[in-house]
């Protein structure tokens, strides 16, 4: 009888450590799936990146940095890192001997926030900003020597925010006066973009005269394009300040920032509400969207899928069974 007890007892001890060593390699299977499921690009994103342009020199366009200068405030404020910024200023006004508060930066008479402040990280500065710069960082054709906080290091994970601002016109954005980009360079940059696996998802935004023209040829997929004016208008300043001698932000601008203080990186506001705020008797300019190459509705897409930088996170009821594959077949 005791070695009947004894061989039960041993086949009884077997059985557990089978159904254990199976209940951990399904466990472990399952997690496995759900970070494969995580991992993979069409479920969502992991990443949001901006690239913030100033295309003006000279000090009667401070306005065009401070707009600049508003956004990357706003999208560091919603958690984007400086490491996935890049920040092209084409002037310093900062450091500008005109400058009668040297060192900074305003946006409003009030002078209340300093936007250039004490830890700016300027990625292309002066001169650097260029049209070829601008489509060598946007395709990833940089040279090899080209420093990490130069370099648009996005996958097709990522969502990337285009900020430009600066003087224009019908189909083309001045870059410092000295060479213009227009609306098809921009356009083959991000298909180029797109056939690399460069970006998930684009919103383009652009402060300038007759804005809603440079994104007119676009045809790449899964691109959401804002412009502050129609063809045939202009884009107007805002604040002109008497100590600075010049208006110090553009009106649209202006008033897509006024709406972001009110967001954070917890908000569910979304692309929708942002463009139902748009009021033409305050900007003067008729704002553009145009949607149409977009794959999700405006209603769904919140704004924190491109200004911040919180990541999805699945919790699971038991602890990831580390070391523990599944059995192969």
């Amino acid at each position: 009888m005791r070695s009947v007890w004894a061989l039960l007892c041993v086949v009884c001890t077997l059985l557990a450590a089978g159904v254990a060593r199976a209940a951990g390699v399904a466990r472990a299977a399952g997690a496995e799936a759900r970070i494969a499921r995580f991992l993979d690009g069409s479920a969502s994103h992991t990443n949001n990146w901006a690239v913030l342009v100033c295309t003006s020199r000279f000090w009667f366009n401070y306005r065009h940095v401070a707009n600049t200068l508003s956004m990357y405030r706003t999208v560091k404020r919603m958690g984007i890192p400086d490491s996935h910024i890049i920040l092209m200023l084409a002037d310093d006004m900062a450091c500008n001997p005109r400058n009668c508060y040297p060192a900074t930066v305003f946006g409003h008479p009030r002078k209340t926030t300093d936007l250039y402040g004490d830890n700016v990280e300027v990625d292309y500065r002066g001169y650097e900003v260029t049209v070829e710069n601008f489509i060598r960082l946007l395709t990833g054709r940089v040279e090899a020597h080209t420093p990490r906080s130069k370099r648009l290091l996005t996958d097709d994970k990522s969502n990337v925010f285009i900020y430009m601002t600066g003087h224009g016109g019908e189909d083309f954005l001045k870059f410092q006066d000295a060479e213009e980009i227009n609306s098809y360079d921009i356009a083959d940059a991000m298909q180029q973009m797109w056939e690399k696996r460069r970006y998930r998802e684009i919103l383009f935004m652009i402060d300038t005269c007759q804005a809603n023209t440079m994104f007119s040829k676009f045809y790449a997929p899964n691109v959401l394009s804002i412009g502050s004016s129609g063809k045939g208008e202009n884009s107007y300043s805002h604040f002109y300040d008497r100590d600075i001698g010049v208006s110090v932000i553009d009106r649209f601008t202006y008033y897509n920032l006024a709406f972001f203080e009110s967001v954070d990186m917890s908000s569910k506001h979304t692309m929708a509400d942002l463009i139902a705020t748009y009021n033409t008797s305050l900007i003067h300019s008729n704002p553009g969207v145009r949607s149409d190459l977009f794959a999700r509705e405006l209603e769904k897409t919140y704004l924190t899928d491109f200004f911040g930088a919180v990541q999805e996170v699945e919790l699971t009821a038991e602890p990831f069974p580390i070391g523990v594959r599944p059995a192969s077949t």
